[in-house]
């Protein structure tokens, strides 16, 4: 039988103990898997999104109630269990969390061109729920991030010959590299948005070139978006294309070198 104990209870009765809630975003109720009559799971209901979303939910959940607890034995002064609370958070925080199912990217053919209104101010928006702080520094809440993220999907899908495809496209890799550390879905978008508009103010290629380089250990396709982000990018990011220079030089004449000549 399939049993899912709701960490949401327990969230709900750490805030009331405690008497106080981390902004750590919205909480969520799970939902379980459709049952049937007798109590057990219908799998010919049960869709692997229904599983993934519940798998999703319950993370966030244990994240934000070992944030309360941290909170709580930080504010009573038990260091004993706030150590045990934050080497626990810490734990789940650098453990792998996959996707398991894949982005659903539009393809390469969009075009960024038209200026929509509507479109611009679903960008403001995603762009205050992420914050004036960089979600570099790693700050950020992963509800927070999940809110934008959504947002530019929305103007993505809701006005895809909108010129803000592209920036929303770079906006969704950097959240997808630095905080969902989902590379696969970050190097589609920064490729979406130098494919939707080829000269898209921010650096896409080179965050590209960087993650096949440096996480997906793809060093060939790596090299030729390296070469292609100097030439295209570089007047305009000095210190991105000092960099990439570096890479391309290590990548054709170092000890893990590809093989082949710089243009």
């Amino acid at each position: 039988m399939w049993r899912i104990t709701s960490i949401g209870v327990c969230v709900a009765s750490l805030t009331l103990w405690a008497g106080c809630r981390l902004d750590t975003g919205p909480m969520t109720q799970p939902v379980s898997p459709p049952h049937s009559a007798g109590g057990s799971v219908d799998w010919k209901k049960t869709t692997e999104v229904d599983v993934v979303e519940q798998v999703e939910r319950c993370r966030q959940e244990y994240r934000q109630a070992l944030e309360l607890l941290v909170d709580y034995y930080a504010r009573t002064g038990n260091n004993r269990q706030l150590k045990w609370a934050k080497e626990e958070l810490t734990g789940l925080k650098t453990m792998p969390q996959y996707s398991y199912i894949g982005e659903v990217v539009p393809g390469p053919q969009l075009k960024a061109s038209v200026v929509i209104p509507e479109a611009e101010a679903l960008f403001t928006e995603a762009k205050k729920a992420v914050g004036e702080v960089s979600i570099l520094v790693g700050l950020k809440n992963q509800g927070s991030l999940r809110m934008a993220a959504e947002k530019y999907k929305q103007l993505i899908h809701d006005y895809p010959s909108s010129d803000k495809i592209d920036e929303a496209a770079y906006e969704l890799g950097t959240i997808h590299e630095y905080a969902f550390k989902n590379y696969s879905s970050a190097l589609t978008y920064y490729q979406r948005a130098y494919q939707w508009d080829p000269g898209t103010p921010n650096p896409a290629r080179f965050r590209a070139a960087y993650v096949l380089d440096k996480y997906m250990h793809r060093k060939s396709e790596a090299l030729e978006i390296y070469q292609e982000a100097v030439r295209t990018e570089g007047v305009r990011y000095v210190a991105l294309r000092e960099d990439a220079e570096k890479r391309i030089r290590e990548l054709t004449q170092g000890a893990e070198g590809t093989g082949r000549t710089q243009p």
